[in-house]
């Protein structure tokens, strides 16, 4: 078997965007919200379903899953490979965009139902070592939760580190397949669910069509070549600072080898910088 990195957004959305296959998105919903007995989740509608591109290489419009249970309330799941600037708020925009949209001109407010958002992030945004954390509206004092109908969850995959062997609940089995099934060559023992078992039948590569096939690897050039572009503005901007401190250096009549200790250039480039100064 080979399966797909899940963090790709090709294989993302074929797995839990699957109209065919949605026990995956179930057994995941009920895993992560810790849904038992009569609160369990028996079936959604799938409000975005997984369609490949029109045009090989086109950026999807589908950054996520969204779908909806029996009783109406809503599901967004996302997953978010690197750290964008203003993802918290972008969360609760999102969010709160999603429940609002639900209710029509004239609509009474009762209709409203609640909007549970899941993040999965392949970086630590959090303080604290829980891997898995949900937040409420709560009273800042007693901590009543009266206001039930946004709710949000992240999923931060770096703070998960637990080995097949160490794996001891359906929740921990699918983070330890999200993060790790591109690295696995054979399904992990004490696979008992069905959904996650469907999850890791849909991420292996050898059972794809070519077009889905040349989605998926467009999509990982295209992820590559955002982080690199990520790096050079990060580096541009540290250069930037290195040499803006240089500069105060040779102002204040510094040494070449203490602005070199403050900055980290090298003699010939603050050399360059006191010939432009001049």
């Amino acid at each position: 078997m080979q399966f797909a990195d899940i963090k790709n957004d090709i294989a993302f959305r074929k797995i839990f965007g699957n109209e065919n296959k949605k026990e995956i998105l179930i057994s995941f919903l009920n895993a992560v919200l810790k849904l038992e007995g009569k609160q369990q989740i028996t079936w959604v509608e799938i409000l975005n379903p997984y369609q490949m591109p029109i045009v090989l290489g086109a950026k999807s419009t589908i950054l996520d899953v969204k779908s909806k249970d029996k009783a109406g309330n809503e599901y967004i799941v996302e997953m978010q490979v690197t750290e964008k600037a203003g993802f918290a708020k972008r969360a609760v925009f999102y969010s709160a965009k999603s429940y609002s949209s639900q209710l029509n001109v004239c609509d009474d407010y009762y209709k409203l139902k609640p909007t549970i958002f899941i993040g999965i992030l392949n970086f630590v945004f959090l303080e604290g070592s829980n891997y898995l954390s949900r937040h409420l509206i709560l009273d800042a004092e007693t901590h009543e939760h009266k206001l039930k109908d946004l709710d949000f969850n992240f999923i931060e995959l770096p703070k998960f580190d637990k080995k097949e062997k160490e794996l001891q609940n359906l929740v921990e089995k699918w983070i330890y397949f999200i993060k790790n099934a591109e690295n696995l060559t054979v399904l992990p023992q004490n696979l008992d669910d069905e959904g996650l078992k469907s999850a890791y039948t849909e991420a292996d590569k050898h059972l794809w069509t070519k077009k889905e096939l040349e989605a998926y690897e467009y999509a990982q050039m295209r992820e590559t070549d955002e982080r690199a572009r990520e790096m050079l503005v990060e580096e541009r901007g540290k250069l930037s600072k290195q040499l803006e401190n240089a500069i105060n250096g040779i102002s204040k009549g510094y040494n070449d080898q203490i602005i070199a200790d403050i900055t980290g250039l090298n003699f010939a480039q603050i050399e360059q910088l006191r010939k432009e100064k001049e």
